[in-house]
């Protein structure tokens, strides 16, 4: 997908592209051939949306509110919007889509930064410096504290992402032993930043001296280190978390402190920021915490500055490849083509990342006679694939460059013949390192009018909506299962919605799916799983 022809060929020779830069920051140069940059740190908003009717494109911090009132004033000439830094919570990007405007941020800009920090709290609760800092400005000289040394200890990363991997690399140069988890890093990533891996997070947590996070805040990793995960750490064990407030739960952090589980934690963010003066954190012993200050360094700042600058500039003359954040609308005639398959690849992608994730391979097969080129159809099963598992959003401009950073292989495949359907979409995921016992998992669908509907599971052949809550069970193709299954879901008060079921041959291995109007508990899947008429289940949410 490219950017949006700004101005014809002629008015480019004749007319630089023109960038304002309306928030403090760092720009570096701004001279750059074809294009006219004014930098207006901390320009009023009356003044902002007076001129931006002139500008090609929008350069902020978090300080401009990006609304609607401001895309209106900006008229029809602005297509890009810069975000320095990592957040957009101050664009309204579903209105910057609806008018075609690409937004982009530099996420990158601060990774180092957001990793020393991270270490600087490790380092901070290991030798006890807020307590003795608290103790010794009140005239208590207290030399009696014993902190703990890092070397020949083992540090516990979720998130093995831009931060966590360098996090990794400079807590080796401290001899620490590095262990992580992340299912969504396929193994070679592992291998090469000689980090061993867990197969659990509660694996994970009943190995470490030390934790610390690096995750994106989804609705799987809030609250992820809460009471029950903090109980696994060993005792005198220090707790970190520089990503985002709510990953690791408050309340269960000050408790396990208090209790005196661990030794100390540092944290960097909160659930709400600023806190309240009455904040649990700010009486908690042992810990250490800032003002959400990872990105907050000087080199961070110029970075984030000359970063979003370039990308801008690359983008107003086509290349969208780097920091896209939204997806302006594909053109008409797409969508009306291929609406319903681009929907229906995003579902494929996003069932296979909960069935086998960490894949290394990515393959999709298209079969029959499509009413468009269904590249994009690509390009939304990578967004499915990939949401919730990186640093960045993925969209349709960026998932393609993320999924090869991830180190996702990506294969098309495109069959005349679809003997089932008129059209079909078969989307195959492999993972396993060199050598080792490769594990696969296959999925398909197809379009019935505008609708996505579910195909095939594995080697099955279903017919279902890929909607809300999916239970997948396998089992001998035998009478009862359903039934049993069935009961037990009735005890829970648990309503089916839906059901399609597959066979390979009678009597043989069988394969049931069911839609259901609410999710499962963990428990309530091992229940399940434990029934002799069950051989495997998962739930997936689409």
């Amino acid at each position: 997908m490219t950017a949006p022809v700004l101005t014809s060929p002629e008015q480019l020779r004749t007319a630089p592209l023109r960038v304002l830069i309306c928030d403090e920051m760092n720009p570096g140069d701004l001279a750059h051939e074809g294009f006219e940059i004014d930098y207006e740190g901390n320009l009023p908003r009356e003044e902002t949306l007076r001129r931006l009717p002139d500008y090609d494109a929008l350069i902020t911090r978090s300080r401009t509110k990006v609304d609607r009132e401001l895309l209106e004033a900006a008229g029809e000439r602005l297509k890009v919007i810069g975000r320095g830094g990592v957040g957009v919570d101050n664009i309204d990007l579903e209105a910057c889509s609806r008018r075609g405007i690409l937004v982009l941020n530099a996420p990158e800009s601060n990774n180092v930064s957001a990793a020393e920090l991270a270490l600087a709290h490790l380092l901070a609760a290991a030798r006890g410096l807020v307590r003795s800092d608290r103790k010794t400005r009140a005239g208590d000289w207290d030399r009696k504290f014993l902190g703990v040394e890092l070397k020949d200890k083992t540090l516990g990363i979720v998130g093995l992402g831009r931060i966590g991997s360098i996090v990794a690399d400079r807590a080796q140069g401290l001899r620490l032993k590095v262990v992580a988890f992340d299912p969504y890093v396929p193994e070679n990533k592992f291998e090469r930043l000689g980090v061993e891996r867990a197969a659990t997070l509660g694996e994970l947590l009943t190995q470490v001296d030390f934790l610390t996070v690096h995750t994106p805040l989804t609705e799987e990793t809030q609250g992820m280190i809460g009471a029950h995960e903090l109980a696994l750490l060993r005792p005198g064990a220090i707790v970190v978390n520089a990503a985002r407030g709510g990953i690791v739960e408050e309340a269960a952090l000050v408790e396990a402190l208090t209790s005196g589980h661990l030794f100390g934690a540092g944290v960097d963010v909160f659930v709400e920021e600023p806190p309240t003066p009455d904040h649990i954190f700010l009486n908690a012993p042992n810990l250490g915490i800032t003002a959400h200050l990872g990105a907050n360094t000087f080199e961070a700042q110029e970075r984030v500055g000359a970063e979003i600058v370039g990308r801008v500039l690359a983008a107003l003359h086509g290349d969208v490849s780097k920091g896209a954040v939204n997806a302006p609308a594909l053109d008409a005639k797409t969508l009306e083509a291929l609406g319903g398959y681009l929907d229906l690849g995003e579902k494929l992608g996003r069932i296979l990342a909960q069935l086998l994730p960490g894949a290394h391979d990515l393959e999709l097969t298209f079969r029959g006679e499509f009413p468009a080129d269904p590249a994009p159809v690509v390009t939304a099963a990578l967004v499915g694939y990939l949401s919730g598992s990186t640093d960045e959003r993925p969209n349709l401009i960026n998932a393609r460059a993320l999924a090869k950073e991830r180190g996702l292989n990506l294969a098309v495949r495109e069959v005349q013949e679809s003997p089932d359907y008129q059209t079909e979409v078969i989307v195959k995921v492999t993972s396993g390192a060199e050598g080792e016992k490769q594990r696969t998992r296959t999925v398909g669908g197809t379009v019935f009018g505008r609708s996505p509907r579910l195909t095939r599971l594995r080697d099955y052949r279903v017919e279902l909506a890929p909607e809300g809550f999916i239970l997948i069970a396998s089992n001998q193709d035998r009478p009862g299962a359903v039934a049993k299954l069935s009961n037990l879901l009735g005890t829970w008060g648990i309503n089916i919605a839906g059901m399609a079921l597959g066979r390979a041959e009678k009597g043989g291995q069988a394969l049931f799916t069911l839609t259901l109007d609410d999710g499962l508990t963990p428990e309530q899947l091992q229940a399940i799983r434990d029934l002799d008429v069950i051989d495997s289940a998962f739930l997936v949410r689409v």
